[in-house]
């Protein structure tokens, strides 16, 4: 059985970004994505781009940068993504 998901949230200079780490890897080569959900080809990016107020997500190794529209609140954003990443890293 693997070991449970663990997700640190870090703020960052920018106050529309926050850096997420994970104990697992979430991406082998650097990778941005925006725009559509459905147009990624990666579930956690989907998921996270699904979120409502995430415009753009990027990932190296084993931790995310979500990014935010100004107007959207990280209290929201922050808890549906660890749900999610949670979920989707369980495995």
């Amino acid at each position: 059985m693997a070991d449970p998901v663990q997700i640190v949230v870090q703020g960052t200079p920018n106050p529309h970004a926050v850096k997420l780490t994970l104990n697992r890897t979430v991406s082998v080569e650097g990778k941005t994505y925006r725009g559509d959900p459905a147009a990624v080809d990666a579930a956690w990016a989907q998921a996270l781009l699904g979120i409502p107020g995430v415009v753009g997500v990027y990932a190296v190794n084993n931790f995310i940068s979500i990014n935010k529209a100004p107007e959207a609140a990280w209290e929201t954003i922050v808890p549906q993504a660890q749900a999610a990443l949670t979920r989707l890293f369980a495995a």
